[in-house]
């Protein structure tokens, strides 16, 4: 069998602190970890709620430029002056010598 060799206080002391710092690197790697899915999570949950309030803008603008339609007929908004012009209308009228 061979001779077994003790290693010196100086030598454990370094191994034992490498296996310290090692240990440390784990756990800041899994606490990280950790963070960074927490704030994933929150991001695509903010996300998803401004995504949400598009598409309610969106139907609350249609529903608003539809009911202006019916009420105005079709027609352009100017915002910088807020006048809204009607489009002309042009009415063509069908003879029976046309049909």
């Amino acid at each position: 069998m061979a001779e077994q060799i003790k290693f010196t206080e100086e030598e454990v002391g370094k191994i034992n602190q490498l296996r310290q710092e090692v240990s440390n690197v784990f756990t800041q790697l899994g606490q990280l970890a950790i963070e960074k899915k927490r704030r994933i999570d929150e991001v695509e949950q903010i996300e998803k709620q401004l995504l949400d309030s598009h598409s309610k803008l969106v139907n609350q603008e249609k529903e608003l430029f539809e009911s202006l339609n019916e009420k105005y007929g079709d027609g352009n908004y100017d915002p910088a002056t807020n006048v809204f012009t009607p489009v002309e209308k042009t009415e063509e009228t069908v003879t029976d010598e046309q049909k």
